[in-house]
C-alpha cells in the first residue's frame, strides 16, 4: 500500500502510480497536498512504467560512474569509551581480606599505558573514532543501517518473540482450565467453552524470547563493551530489563550490575584486571542505596531478602559484581547507568532510562541499616553528556493532561463531536489566532465541509460482498484447531490476549471473525473491532501540519485505529480537485513490502493468495479498484503523519467478507509508544513514483526528521 497525501506544499503533485494511501501535509503547516489525476494515470500506465525503467537505468549508471551511493552511514566504534574516565582513589576505610586468586595485580607500566589509552579514546584524542569514520565513508557502495535503526529492530523482533511465548502461555492457562472446567463422560457437551486465563501464572515469556534471541544468535550487542553503546542514546527508554538483554545494553535479567569476566582478557583487553564492571541498574532494590542524580551511593550485590523487601540478611563479599566495581575504581573506567521507574504501562511494572557513564570513584565496606556488612561505591556522572533525564521520563508522564482544562493551545474538545468513546481533543500552539482541524471551527474554512465519522462510509455504486459464513465458536474463539476464522491464519489466532489483545506479528492478511461468527465481540479474534481505546490528541506542528499523539502508553502490535472515510472507487475520483486524503486499497503492495515498511513473509496457508506472485501483472502496474477517500468525511487516522522510521504500521483486515480488493486498512503499534510521543507510518511513495501533467516526474522533500529519512517522500 502506498499513501496518497504527501506532505503539505505551495504546489500541486500528483499521485504515484501504485499508490495506496494518503497522507498529511508536511509543509509550511498548511494542508495542500498533490493533484490527483486517476484517468490519466490508468492511459498513461505503460508509459510511466518505461519511464520508470528509464529512470532506473539511468540512476544505476550514474551511481556506477560516482563509484557506489552518495548516502554512506558511518560505523562507530562501540567498543572505544566515550567520555574521559579519571584515575580515582579508593576509600580509606578498611576492606576484608581478598581470596588469593582475587588479589589485584600491581600496577604495571603496561597497565599504566592502558589507562592513558582508555582516557585518550574517552575524548576521542586518538583518532581512532575519526579514522573508522573516514574507512566507513570512504567504502564504495556502503549504505548500512544506521545504529539507532538496528536498536529498534532488535527490540522489535524481541516483542515478536515475547508475544510468541505469550501466546505459548495463554494456551497452556486455557488447557488447565478446560481440563477443569470441562464435563466429563456421558454429560460432556460439545461447544462447551472455558473463559480464556488472561492472569494466569505465566512461565517467563520474556526470558523465553531471551534464550530464543540467544540461541538465534539475533542479540544486538553479544560482547559486552565499555562506555555507550551506538544507537542507545542517554534517555532511551526501555519497557523492561528483557530489552535490554535483548540489545546487550546489560545482560543480565536479574542482576544488577553487569560486569566482563576473565574470559575478555585478550586483545585490546589484555593488560586490564577483571572482573571489571560496564553497566549498573538502580531500581530501588537495596534498603541502602542513595541516588542524588549526579551523584549516586550505590549498594553492592548479593546478601539481600529476594522476597522483595529489600532488607539484607547476611554479609556481602567482595567477588563478582562487586568486585568488579571495585576494579573500575582502580581503573578509571566508567560504567553506564540506568534508572528503573514504576510504570504501569510495562508488564514488568518499570521503565528503565539510560542516564549515562558515572565515574566510580571511591568505595568501601561498612554495616549497613540491618546490620550487616554491604559494600559502598560512590559514582559521579562524567561531564560533557546530554541533560539527565531520569526525572524527566516521570515529568513527560506528569504533564499528560487529566482534564480539557488543562490542556494548553485547546481549540476543540473533542474533534469526533462525541461519537468516539475516547474524547479526541485538537491542540494548537503554532498558528496566531489559532485554528482548529475540523467542523469545530467553520469559519476557519482550513476544513470546511470535513466530517467526522467513526464506521466507513460507502458509495452508491459499490456493492459490499456478501458476509462470509464464519465460524462454530460459542462465546469466544478458543481452539484454532476448530474455529474455521483461525484455520484461515495458518490454524493459529493472530493475536494474544494481553493488554486488551496484540497482533504478534505483521502478516499478508489477518482474518478476522465476522458478523455471521458464533463468538461475541470480546473474542481475541475481533481485536481490531473495538474501536479506539487510546487517548489521542490531534496537534499542530510548524512544518508538517496536523499530527496525532497518545496520551497513553501504546504497546507493540496494539491496534491503534482503522483508516475510515468514503469508500469508493478509483476511477470515480475527480481528477482536477485536489484531495490530500486517497488511500488506495491495495492488499498486493502491503504483502510484498514496500519502501521502509516491514516486510511481509509468504504464507501457504492462505488459500486466496497462494499464487500472489503469479497474479496479472496488469492489474498491479495499474491503479487499485477501491480507495478510501477521507478527504470530505474520516476519522482521526486522517491526521497521522508520514515518517521514514515509523512506530506503527499498515495490517490488511478481513472480517465481514473475504474480498482483498475491499480490506480494512488498519494501523497497528510496531514499537512501544510511550506518551506524548507523535504517532506516525510509512506512507510508502517508492522514489520516482509521482509523474506531473507534463509526464516528467515529480519530487517533494521529507521532513520528518528521522535520522535515516530518505529526505523525499517520493
Amino acid at each position: 500500500m502506498v499513501v496518497q497525501s504527501p506532505h503539505s506544499v505551495e504546489s500541486s503533485v500528483p499521485t504515484p502510480k501504485n499508490g495506496s494511501r494518503r497522507v498529511n501535509t508536511q509543509g509550511k503547516g498548511l494542508s495542500v497536498s498533490g493533484q490527483r489525476r486517476a484517468s490519466a494515470r490508468l492511459q498513461a500506465a505503460k508509459q510511466r512504467a518505461e519511464k520508470e525503467l528509464s529512470v532506473k537505468r539511468r540512476v544505476d549508471h550514474d551511481e556506477h560512474a560516482d563509484g557506489g551511493s552518495s548516502r554512506k552511514k558511518v560505523n562507530v566504534d562501540t567498543e572505544k569509551v566515550n567520555l574521559k574516565p579519571k584515575h580515582a582513589q579508593s576509600g580509606t576505610q578498611q576492606l576484608p581480606a581478598i581470596s588469593s586468586d582475587q588479589t589485584e595485580p600491581k600496577m604495571n607500566e603496561k597497565v599504566a599505558k592502558m589507562v592513558e589509552r582508555a582516557a585518550k579514546i574517552a575524548e576521542g584524542l586518538d583518532g581512532t573514532n575519526a579514522t573508522n569514520a573516514t574507512n566507513a565513508t570512504n567504502a564504495p557502495n556502503v549504505v548500512e543501517k544506521s545504529a539507532h535503526i538496528k536498536v529498534k529492530e532488535t527490540i522489535r523482533l524481541f516483542n515478536k518473540h515475547y508475544l510468541h511465548f505469550v501466546q505459548e502461555e495463554e494456551k497452556r492457562c486455557t488447557a488447565v482450565k478446560v481440563d477443569k472446567k470441562a464435563p466429563k463422560g456421558k454429560n460432556a457437551k460439545k461447544g462447551n467453552v472455558p473463559e480464556v486465563d488472561v492472569k494466569g501464572k505465566a512461565k517467563r515469556p520474556d526470558l523465553k524470547a531471551i534464550s530464543k534471541m540467544i540461541e538465534n544468535d539475533e542479540v544486538l550487542y553479544p560482547d559486552k563493551r565499555i562506555g555507550s553503546l551506538s544507537g542507545i542514546d542517554v534517555g532511551h527508554r526501555f519497557y523492561s530489563r528483557a530489552e535490554m538483554v535483548a540489545v546487550g545494553f546489560h545482560s543480565h535479567w536479574l542482576n544488577g550490575i553487569d560486569y566482563m569476566g576473565q574470559s575478555y582478557r585478550k586483545g585490546e583487553y589484555e593488560h586490564y584486571i577483571f572482573p571489571l564492571a560496564v553497566a549498573i541498574v538502580l531500581s530501588g532494590m537495596y534498603e541502602d542505596d542513595l541516588d542524588n542524580a549526579e551523584d549516586v551511593v550505590y549498594t553492592g550485590q548479593g546478601g539481600h531478602d529476594l522476597t522483595g523487601n529489600k532488607r539484607q540478611i547476611r554479609d556481602q563479599v567482595l567477588e563478582r559484581g562487586n568486585l568488579a566495581l571495585k576494579n573500575c575504581v582502580d581503573l578509571g573506567v566508567p560504567v553506564r547507568v540506568i534508572r528503573g521507574h514504576e510504570s504501569a504501562s510495562s508488564y514488568s511494572g518499570k521503565v528503565y532510562t539510560y542516564d549515562g557513564l558515572y565515574k566510580v570513584v571511591q568505595y568501601w565496606a561498612e554495616k549497613g541499616i540491618s546490620g550487616f556488612t554491604v559494600f559502598k561505591y560512590r559514582l559521579r556522572r562524567l561531564e560533557g553528556q546530554p541533560t539527565l533525564t531520569t526525572s524527566q521520563v516521570q515529568f513527560t508522564y506528569g504533564r499528560v493532561p487529566k482534564s480539557p482544562s488543562e490542556i494548553r493551545g485547546l481549540v476543540c474538545e473533542d474533534i469526533s463531536g462525541g461519537q468516539e468513546d475516547v474524547p479526541i481533543p485538537a491542540t494548537n500552539l503554532v498558528d496566531n489566532p489559532p485554528v482548529a482541524p475540523t467542523a469545530c471551527a467553520p469559519a476557519s474554512g482550513l476544513f470546511e465541509g470535513y466530517k467526522y465519522c467513526k464506521s466507513m462510509k460507502v458509495a452508491h455504486n459499490i456493492k459490499l460482498p456478501v458476509n462470509a459464513a464464519g465460524c462454530d465458536c460459542k462465546g469466544v474463539c478458543w481452539d484454532p484447531k476448530t474455529c474455521a476464522c483461525a484455520r484461515l491464519n495458518g490454524s493459529d489466532f493472530p493475536y494474544v490476549h494481553r493488554d486488551g489483545g496484540r497482533l504478534i506479528e505483521a502478516k499478508h492478511v489477518v482474518f478476522e471473525c465476522g458478523p455471521n461468527c458464533g463468538c461475541g465481540l470480546s473474542c481475541v479474534n475481533r481485536t481490531s473491532q473495538k474501536g479506539l481505546k487510546y487517548r489521542l490528541e490531534v496537534f499542530r506542528t510548524p512544518k508538517k501540519g496536523w499530527a496525532v499523539r497518545s496520551w497513553d502508553f501504546i504497546p507493540s502490535g496494539a491496534p491503534v485505529c482503522e483508516y475510515i472515510g468514503l469508500l469508493t472507487r478509483t476511477e470515480e475520483l475527480d481528477s482536477v480537485s485536489e484531495n490530500n486524503y486517497i488511500f488506495d486499497i491495495d492488499c498486493l503492495q502491503t504483502m510484498r513490502g514496500l519502501g521502509g515498511r516491514e516486510r511481509r513473509q509468504q504464507d501457504a496457508s492462505l488459500p486466496m493468495i497462494q499464487n500472489m506472485d503469479k497474479i496479472d501483472e496488469q492489474r498491479s502496474e495499474s491503479v487499485p479498484e477501491f480507495c478510501i477517500d477521507a478527504g470530505s468525511m474520516g476519522n482521526v487516522a486522517r491526521f497521522i503523519n508520514h515518517s521514514c522510521e515509523p512506530n506503527l504500521f499498515i495490517q490488511c483486515v478481513l472480517s465481514a467478507h473475504q474480498d482483498i480488493k475491499l480490506a480494512r486498512v488498519m494501523l497497528f503499534a510496531a514499537d512501544n509508544i510511550p506518551p506524548l510521543q507523535e504517532l506516525t507510518y510509512d506512507y510508502g511513495y517508492a522514489l520516482d513514483s509521482v509523474y506531473g501533467p507534463d509526464g516528467k516526474v515529480k519530487r517533494m522533500p521529507c521532513y520528518c526528521g528521522a535520522e535515516d529519512c530518505r529526505k523525499r517522500l517520493f
